[in-house]
């Protein structure tokens, strides 16, 4: 599922948004108007790390670990869904 299609859900407003396989969480939030803080885009800096209430996130970034039982965040500016649906704390 890593490389498909999957929505993404706002707790904190109930929003949702489809999520293709050309666009990053974070394009998808910046296009609907929301601001999530950002600045490398890669993955490498950790500005964008966001809590995860449910779902399963793909973590491709390079600074936080890559155990998912170790970790209840993600970084939005490159990590995707293993889940068809993944609710972030926003």
């Amino acid at each position: 599922m890593a490389d498909a299609e999957f929505v993404v859900v706002l707790a904190r407003s109930g929003r949702e948004f489809r999520v293709p396989v050309t666009k990053t969480i974070l394009e998808v939030l910046e296009e609907n108007g929301i601001e999530v803080p950002n600045s490398c885009r890669q993955g490498l800096c950790g500005t964008c790390e966001t809590r995860v209430i449910a779902g399963t996130p793909d973590h491709r970034d390079s600074i936080l670990p890559h155990d998912p039982g170790e970790r209840v965040t993600m970084t939005v500016c490159c990590s995707r869904s293993l889940s068809e649906r993944l609710v972030l704390d926003l």
